[in-house]
């Protein structure tokens, strides 16, 4: 009797019985891996030299009839299973890189090499390789679908026949080359713009020309506008744009004032930052004599002057949203209409749009009402100056004041007691001299007179969304089920398992989270009650943002989760936003009985706002940072500074400072008492000898070990105890 063979050799072994096993075992085992043929020749028991000679012989023909494919390192796969995914690239560290694929779908992992030329925001096609890093599978980038940016910003630096340009954004871990006569003349140190000419080959640099000269590094003005340009941020309004916004005539007229509802004789005032110039919602308060409460809420006319089909509506779509840096303010619209002829500047008749309700003494809503107005301001109030008339119950207009925070805080008990959460994350804004350079970092705090205002603007934005939404109902003719074609803001019910990981590393500070879909949101407010005051506040704050989903602008109806609507908007601030200049036009579209709009063409407005959203977010954020490193790099050399861990991964340690709210990072590698690995799944890193655990929210105390203004990073260390 023969022996049984457990390859499944079959014992006269031809080059077509090969193939057929190659196939069929490639098939069963490989799951995407990828085999040597070594490694083939030890799986189907292989031994004889001339049984590997027929392996080899096999192999070149299946790869000829491309039935395998043949990789780099000279392994062999189906060539059917290479599973080919396009995403965005994410290039988080020099060493490598995740590319996002999309929602309920792990990020690929792809080491820098592999990125073949592909930067960060590249969209790209990618095929996965054999193994996974973590929880994530491990992939290479075989094609570049579309360049992200082409144009980048950086210092000069200058060797003896080349010039470098390092970047300022900590994504790109390349330098660009710059040959001589290329330098547009950009001198050693200058903050320059230059756009790539020349991608090269993986491996190399990149090589590019200077194509504008921001200023010397270091200086504000280089600073911010390396930020402006980083994001793309446009530096000014087309010569067009200009000329057309200085041949806007007021508009005022007894014909216009006609077509309107008249607030002039109603008590009306704006509440402001001191610094703002663009007032775009002010409040008027009546009593009636039924004991009820008419409450104005009056928003900038934008639409009587922003026409659409013109250049200034189509720089103002563009922008989509004004942009708010920390030294200066690059607005969706030109000063002429953001600061002159919009603005609800005291003392003046202005054009509004408004939405008026009558309120009984619960703040109950009686009777609304949409449409067209004009106002006259009686006064324009800061937030300190209505806080401190709040705090004395004295002052100009308090008894308004009074009853408008009355009712405010009726609207947000029931909101509250609807299920909204309070995400109250602690902003920061800088006292700067008049160079701009940092004097202090001072908390933003949120009190009565800035909850008054929110408070009446969410009931507008909530009740303009609820009137359109079913007004489409009503519509017997509209064929779209979902009703009239409109501009939602909407805030989906977070992703389950990360709701469940925050739980986790709330559970770290003794903070128990009900994650249960129907408890979720009133257990939330326990939870940021509890944490008021406490160290780890920002942190679980912080957190607690990020494992909710992103609010964005759509045509769909959905509720938003956080303020607990139904149905919700963004009306209120047509100066600086364009979703709600689109709102404006809509709702006095349906007012006057329109009918429904083409829903494709206003989702693709909404996600061109949403990204544009985004954009201004990042860029802010970016500038805010610039001033903390700029701020503590004026710190005295080894001063230790209290701190929280705010993230964990696998390159090191961020960590934010409690006195300054400043965050900076512990590389790994600055951790010299043990080598340290990364828990993903736990938030941690583990010293591999003592077994020693940083982890998420842990309490530090560190020192600055180097500040680079240019790369906007703070290094931390930690200090000796």
């Amino acid at each position: 009797m023969s022996k049984k063979r457990k390859s499944g050799k079959p014992a006269g072994l031809t080059s077509q019985s090969l193939s057929n096993l190659i196939l069929n075992f490639l098939a069963e085992n490989s799951r995407g891996l990828a085999y040597t043929p070594k490694q083939l020749a030890k799986k189907l028991g292989l031994k004889k030299q001339t049984e590997q000679q027929l392996l080899n012989q096999a192999l070149h023909e299946l790869a000829k009839e491309e039935k395998v494919r043949q990789l780099e390192n000279g392994a062999y796969t189906l060539a059917h299973t290479e599973k080919t995914l396009t995403g965005v690239v994410d290039h988080v560290s020099s060493r490598f890189a995740y590319v996002n694929i999309g929602e309920d779908t792990p990020d690929v992992f792809v080491r820098t090499q592999d990125l073949n030329t592909a930067v960060d925001g590249d969209t790209v096609r990618l095929v996965l390789l054999p193994g996974r890093h973590g929880e994530h599978p491990v992939g290479k980038v075989t094609e570049i679908l579309h360049r992200n940016r082409t144009r980048f910003v950086g210092k000069l630096q200058r060797t003896k026949n080349l010039g470098f340009v390092i970047p300022d954004y900590r994504k790109i871990h390349e330098d660009f080359i710059v040959y001589p006569g290329d330098l547009n003349g950009a001198r050693e140190n200058d903050k320059v713009v230059v756009e790539v000419t020349n991608w090269g080959r993986p491996g190399e640099n990149p090589v590019a020309r200077v194509v504008e000269i921001l200023g010397r590094a270091g200086e504000n003005e280089a600073e911010i506008h390396s930020i402006m340009a980083e994001f793309g941020l446009p530096f000014r309004f087309p010569e067009a744009v200009e000329r057309e916004t200085r041949n806007i005539d007021e508009g005022i007229t007894p014909s216009e004032i006609k077509k309107r509802r008249d607030f002039r004789h109603a008590t009306t005032f704006t509440i402001d930052p001191e610094d703002a110039k663009d007032f775009d919602d002010a409040l008027s308060v009546e009593t009636l004599p039924n004991g009820n409460y008419r409450i104005g809420v009056h928003i900038a006319d934008v639409t009587h002057y922003v026409k659409t089909g013109t250049a200034l509506d189509q720089e103002a779509y563009d922008r989509a949203t004004s942009v708010y840096l920390v030294d200066r303010t690059i607005p969706m619209l030109p000063e002429r209409l953001s600061n002159e002829l919009c603005s609800l500047r005291p003392h003046e008749d202005k054009l509004t749009f408004s939405a008026v309700f009558e309120l009984d003494r619960q703040a109950h809503i009686v009777n609304e009402w949409f449409g067209r107005t004009i106002i006259h301001s009686n006064h324009r109030f800061t937030y300190e100056q209505a806080q401190e008339i709040l705090d004395s119950g004295k002052g100009l207009f308090a008894d308004e004041l009074k009853l408008l925070n009355d009712l405010a805080k009726k609207l947000r008990k029931e909101r509250f007691a609807r299920g909204a959460v309070n995400f109250e994350t602690t902003e920061v804004k800088f006292k700067l001299d008049d160079n701009g350079h940092p004097l202090a970092v001072i908390p933003k705090i949120r009190k009565d007179a800035h909850k008054l205002i929110e408070e009446f603007m969410l009931l507008a934005n909530k009740r303009v969304a609820t009137f359109v939404y079913n007004l489409g109902k009503k519509d017997k003719t509209n064929a779209d089920t979902s009703g009239k074609t409109f501009v939602y803001r909407i805030h989906d019910y977070p992703d389950p398992e990360k709701v469940k990981d925050f739980a986790v590393f709330a559970r770290q500070f003794g903070h128990r989270l009900n994650v249960d879909e129907r408890a979720l949101s009133r257990s939330l407010n326990k939870l940021m009650d509890e944490i008021e005051g406490k160290p780890e506040q920002n942190v679980l704050q912080q957190l607690a943002v990020r494992a909710m989903a992103k609010a964005k602008y759509t045509t769909e109806p959905k509720g938003h989760f956080g303020l607990a609507f139904d149905h919700y908007t963004h009306f209120t601030s047509p100066i600086r936003r364009y979703p709600d200049v689109l709102v404006h036009r809509l709702l006095f579209h349906y007012l006057n009985k329109g009918k429904s709009v083409n829903k494709a063409e206003y989702e693709a407005m909404c996600v061109h706002a949403s990204e544009r959203e985004k954009r201004a977010a990042d860029a802010e954020r970016a500038s805010i940072k610039y001033k903390q490193v700029e701020y503590m790099s004026l710190m005295e050399p080894g001063k230790v500074f209290d701190g929280l861990i705010s993230g964990v991964t696998e390159w090191g340690l961020y960590v934010e400072l409690i006195e300054t709210k400043c965050e900076g990072m512990i590389r790994l590698a600055d951790l010299n008492d043990d080598y340290y690995e990364y828990d993903e799944k736990n938030y941690c890193v583990v010293g591999r000898r003592t077994r020693k655990i940083y982890t998420l929210g842990d309490q530090i105390r560190v020192k600055i070990k180097k500040t680079d203004i240019d790369r906007r990073l703070i290094d931390l260390l930690p200090a000796k105890t």
